[in-house]
């Protein structure tokens, strides 16, 4: 017989916590003091933040790094870097964060949705390439979970139709495709440095880029658009000021140097525990490419099947949590269903394209599934742990998985309430 599940009055497989994110000590507190003490508080006034932009580009493959108040911005200013159009279109995938698609938004530009991949919920190429338009002039294939996308694929197509690709690696620092970090993969990366993420500074982010011109744009326009040659007033394009500062700056530089551990340490838990997941009946783990050298794991993602598994996902995650076991179904909808989207709720943007835009006839299968009914997501502070950890994570979706039927009836009495 099986043990019986804590939900329903049983032992839980773990009764203590998992790893606590962020992680600091005194090296973070020492680097922060002395760039407090400096006086030097601005990115224009001390160097914590270029030692860090030279420092975080170098490991992610790239000549250039500009570090950013945010992801978001990030994103967005690498788009206008480009000198994309108003109005033209970028395809992003639906199964992403608001960001990834609000950044269009904000540089007045159409995000046009093409579905992600069942199995590696990141975008399909064979969908990208069918969403391609004679208006479209940039793709951005998001790395979810820490996962890089099918970058190959995605950037033959782009380059048939000359788009730009910028990576969504919000997820992926220290992440590799074939053996090339992921940041240089495409023609600029934005990644995040906001406070769940696998490098943290609070909030933050950078873009990375290999381009010369995308760069020295980027610079420009996260600096007031001033350029190198100018004087201090003097303005070249419509910008603000988007600089992050050096006591993010400083805290970045001691967080990195544990970044590359972490990412060992997540990888390998990640696949300890995909490979004992993958056992059980209705259990999809996040399929792995063999294009994919190292996984960041920002999140562990899986897919339940229901009916294989023997109940439904919103009562094993409710089932999981009480075995002790931190989960979501992340997202509720896919990112096109969004309010925002149904209500063309963009504020000054895209006031002559908003007419002819039919958010509400745009279907995402994949993605849909994958929110309603299917993914479930383990967050990244997790895989920091031991092996004991993985095996604790491992037992409770098996005492789960035995406990089917019975988990079911309690749902399905509690529904009836």
């Amino acid at each position: 017989m099986p043990t019986q599940l804590a939900l329903l009055g049983g032992q839980p497989v773990r009764e203590r916590s998992f790893t606590r994110w962020p992680i600091f000590d005194e090296r973070d507190e020492q680097r922060v003091l002395a760039a407090l003490r400096s006086g030097k508080w601005g990115r224009l006034d001390g160097n914590e933040v270029e030692t860090f932009e030279q420092a975080f580009a170098r490991m992610h493959g790239c000549r250039h790094g500009i570090a950013m108040v945010n992801g978001t911005v990030s994103l967005r200013l690498g788009l206008v870097a480009a000198g994309i159009e108003a109005g033209a279109e970028v395809i992003v995938p639906p199964y992403t964060f608001f960001s990834t698609a609000s950044a269009v938004i904000e540089a007045n530009m159409v995000p046009v949705f093409a579905d992600v991949d069942l199995a590696t919920f990141n975008l399909d190429p064979a969908a990208f390439e069918a969403a391609i338009t004679p208006r479209t002039r940039a793709v951005i294939p998001v790395h979810f979970a820490g996962q890089p996308a099918d970058m190959d694929a995605i950037g033959a197509i782009a380059r048939k139709h000359k788009l730009l690709v910028i990576e969504d690696a919000a997820h992926a620092h220290g992440a590799s495709y074939k053996n090339r970090p992921a940041g240089s993969l495409g023609d600029l990366a934005s990644f995040s440095f906001q406070s769940s993420k696998n490098l943290t500074s609070g909030e933050g982010g950078v873009v990375t880029s290999n381009d010369e011109r995308l760069a020295a744009e980027c610079r420009s326009l996260h600096n007031c658009g001033r350029i190198p040659t100018g004087i201090w007033y003097e303005h070249h394009v419509i910008s603000g000021n988007y600089r992050l500062g050096e006591l993010q700056g400083a805290l970045l530089n001691a967080q990195l140097e544990r970044l590359e551990e972490q990412t060992r340490t997540r990888d390998e838990n990640g696949q300890y525990l995909a490979a004992r997941l993958s056992k059980l009946p209705g259990i999809h783990p996040q399929a792995r490419p063999e294009f994919v050298t190292r996984h960041a794991y920002h999140l562990f993602m899986l897919r339940i099947d229901g009916e294989a598994f023997g109940a439904p996902r919103s009562a094993v995650v409710e089932a999981l949590k009480a075995e002790g076991i931190p989960c979501s179904a992340g997202y509720g909808f896919s990112l096109n269903q969004q309010p925002m989207f149904q209500k063309k709720a963009f504020g000054p943007y895209l006031a002559v394209e908003r007419d002819k835009l039919e958010y509400s006839k745009v279907h995402c299968p994949n993605s849909d599934l994958l929110c309603k009914e299917q993914a479930l997501w383990l967050e990244q502070a997790m895989f920091l742990g031991t092996r004991a950890d993985m095996d604790d994570i491992a037992s409770a979706f098996e005492k789960v998985s035995e406990n089917g039927v019975a988990l079911t009836d309690w749902w399905r009495k509690r529904g009836a309430k």
